[in-house]
């Protein structure tokens, strides 16, 4: 992981309790600025990101050369033309951050030094592990990886332990997201391995964090950031459908649902799982029946004709699985076009709360859901009456969600299912005892993994 060529444009989000919780990268900023601002941010950050490619670095050099996407550019109107092309939503993320990082520093949304007295700064330096003994090559160039990790403990000033981490990856020159409160600390940052060794040794030598061990620092290098099955060397997000703003996606969805004809050449895809879809959905849209992403491209392939010659809207939650599943679809060669919903969901119901989209909006916290609007879409899995609160089925061998309405849990249907149902209420049940529980129960046995469609 290379962090150094764009020190400029990158940043840790720390969050202390009762601060605004840092906006995603592929997020603009919620403060407004100007025109001005704005555009003097993206040249800027465009610069850095040419420069970040140079590989003649000396400012004597009279011929320089740069080296992107496996090509070399030798004059600068070449390289300024390549990533003004093939590198335009990256350099849209990092003027997005650079200006969050701008903003917060306007408006104090991560504490300095300024917060603090003297002593408190004596005392975060002094849990700063030294880096004298390495170059900054050492710290920024090399193999990465990513930490994450939590704990729960008592933080009488969330602040300072802020300010401490902000220092701390800044000389580590790690990135990511820390959040720091009261009852303790959550954190994602990545880097060098020889910047994570040291992160993990000064976060064990603090004294508020000695009840934590290595192995509570869970370190990830994976293939796919979102599990689809399918080797992204093999089909891209690069290859991903056409963005489309909620602005545009909204009126695309409204001419689909005044198309009065039955042979629309237009699909409306949510590719989330079931679940998801089932407590809140575009109109008129196809909601596949499958349980996780990673059985989509079987969906695909299985429903090849369903997408043949059509126009295809996805959405998902956020626009994460969009990126790779519209790239899939696209590998095939069947459709006439793909788009997808720029920011998912979220970003939509922020702007059409009352639109195409009703129910509510499945996330993947303890809340299980987020309201929006009021319609309820859904039916409790007994009564069959309206309800949308998700909650685990009662039975501590199965981990499904059940829609379980209040008068129906009150008479002890709590279980995602009659047969779980069954199992907990028979005489010789006994519970787990701490062993995994199954990601599947017997009654899925009787859905199809995975589905054959029609519109």
């Amino acid at each position: 992981m290379d962090s150094g060529g764009l020190a400029e444009s990158v940043l840790v989000h720390l969050d202390v309790e009762g601060l605004t919780p840092g906006t995603p990268k592929h997020e603009k900023p919620e403060i407004s600025t100007s025109r001005k601002c704005y555009s003097y941010m993206k040249k800027r950050t465009f610069a850095t990101f040419v420069a970040s490619k140079r590989v003649s670095r000396s400012p004597s050099d009279t011929s320089p050369l740069w080296r992107c996407c496996d090509k070399t550019f030798s004059d600068p109107s070449s390289i300024h033309k390549h990533v003004s092309n093939l590198h335009a939503d990256e350099i849209e993320q990092l003027t997005t951050v650079a200006l969050e990082l701008m903003l917060s520093q306007s408006e104090g949304a991560s504490p300095d030094q300024k917060d603090l007295n003297e002593s408190q700064l004596e005392d975060a330096s002094s849990w700063i592990p030294s880096t004298s003994h390495l170059s900054e090559k050492e710290l920024s160039k090399g193999p990465g990886e990513v930490l994450l990790y939590y704990c729960y403990c008592q933080i009488q000033d969330p602040k300072l332990i802020c300010y401490w981490q902000s220092e701390l990856c800044s000389k580590l020159h790690l990135t990511g997201k820390v959040r720091v409160a009261t009852e303790g600390i959550n954190g994602t940052v990545g880097g060098t391995k020889t910047a994570t060794k040291l992160y993990i040794k000064a976060m064990l030598s603090h004294p508020i964090f000695k009840v934590m061990q290595v192995t509570d620092f869970k370190v990830g290098v994976y293939k796919e950031i979102v599990p689809m099955g399918v080797d992204p060397d093999i089909i891209s997000y690069r290859l991903a459908g056409t963005h489309l703003e909620p602005e545009e996606f909204h009126k695309a969805v409204q001419s689909l649902l005044e198309d009065a004809s039955s042979k629309s050449d237009t699909i409306l895809l949510d590719c989330r799982n079931f679940y998801e879809s089932k407590i809140g959905q575009f109109r008129n849209c196809l909601a596949p029946d499958i349980r996780k992403f990673s059985y989509f491209p079987d969906y695909v392939e299985k429903n090849l004709d369903l997408f043949r010659n059509k126009k295809v809207l996805m959405y998902c939650t956020g626009g994460i699985r969009c990126e790779r599943g519209s790239a899939y679809l696209r590998s095939k060669n069947i459709c006439k076009e793909v788009y997808q919903l720029k920011g998912g969901i979220h970003k939509y119901l922020e702007q059409f709360p009352e639109g195409f989209y009703r129910g509510k909006l499945f996330v993947f916290d303890d809340r299980y859901a987020i309201s929006f609007n009021n319609d309820i879409i859904s039916d409790c899995r007994y009564c069959g009456d309206p309800w949308d609160q998700y909650q685990l089925c009662s039975t501590d061998f199965c981990c499904q969600l059940v829609l379980s309405c209040t008068s129906c849990r009150q008479k002890g249907l709590t279980a995602c299912c009659p047969v779980c149902q069954a199992k907990e209420q028979a005489p010789n049940y006994s519970p787990s005892h701490g062993h995994p529980h199954r990601e599947e129960c017997e009654c899925t046995d009787s859905r199809p993994r995975i589905p054959k469609d029609s519109l």
